[in-house]
């Protein structure tokens, strides 16, 4: 199964056993089942676990979304103004978790900078790291995961650009520098590459790419209409399915 630009699901997505840990304290409630269906995508969460302080009032729109989601809070008093407590409890049992060796990877929803080394240690450890966050998350932090999924892209899509108005996507300098780099890395000598290479290797250039930043729920969908690309679809051996593949023009 095609993700939104990051190459082919593996087959064993759904047997990948992963740990949710919130820190309720920066994420908001309001994104909590759109945000367990996009990590249903990538294996079971076998543990979920929300921190905060939760005899604040601050957290009172949380505490409906936890029963209804099965996900457990864990409760952290605030001992000193401007000390985030919160923090400290999620990294410890991040640890705890990690060493037991009973998980395939971690599911980190915070926008704080301060989980960047957690997520670096994970990923030393040969784990998968999905960070969660607003686009306004730092981005040693987006970076030092496996894959980051801004938040907003779970909420209703934006209509893509169409017409003329896909120019845009050309004058995107960024989208335009990712995308040539991953379909010249995956390109035969005819110039064509198979779509699947070219999201794996945005994945691997971009842990925050998505084609739904475009307002594109595939990636083919966002290859077709940019401007310098060209998408072709191609039978695949078993007569009933096909592949796609894509060049520069």
């Amino acid at each position: 199964m095609e993700s939104h630009g990051r190459g082919i699901m593996p087959e064993s997505a759904d047997a990948a056993r992963l740990a949710v840990l919130i820190d309720a304290d920066n994420a908001s409630a309001k994104h909590i089942e759109r945000l367990l269906a996009e990590i249903a995508k990538y294996g079971t969460a076998s543990v979920r676990r929300a921190y905060g302080d939760w005899t604040s009032s601050q957290l009172a729109s949380w505490k409906s979304e936890l029963l209804e989601n099965s996900v457990q809070p864990i409760q952290q008093f605030s001992y000193t103004t401007g000390k985030n407590a919160t923090d400290s409890a999620l990294i410890i049992d991040a640890m705890d978790l990690l060493h037991a060796g009973h998980l395939d990877g971690f599911c980190l929803v915070s926008s704080d900078s301060d989980f960047t080394r957690l997520a670096a240690r994970i990923r030393e450890q040969g784990l998968t790291v999905y960070g969660f966050g607003q686009r306004k998350t730092p981005k040693p932090f987006v970076a030092a995961c496996s894959t980051f999924v801004y938040v907003e892209n779970l909420e209703e899509p934006k209509a893509p650009p169409v017409g003329s108005e896909t120019s845009s996507l050309k004058k995107d300098k960024r989208l335009t520098a990712l995308l040539k780099e991953a379909v010249d890395a995956a390109s035969a000598d005819d110039g064509w590459a198979h779509l699947g290479a070219v999201g794996s290797n945005l994945s691997r250039l971009a842990s925050d790419f998505d084609s739904r930043t475009w307002g594109y729920s595939k990636l083919m969908d966002l290859m077709r209409a940019h401007p310098d690309y060209q998408v072709d679809s191609r039978p695949a051996g078993d007569g009933k399915s096909s592949n796609a593949y894509v060049r520069r023009r």
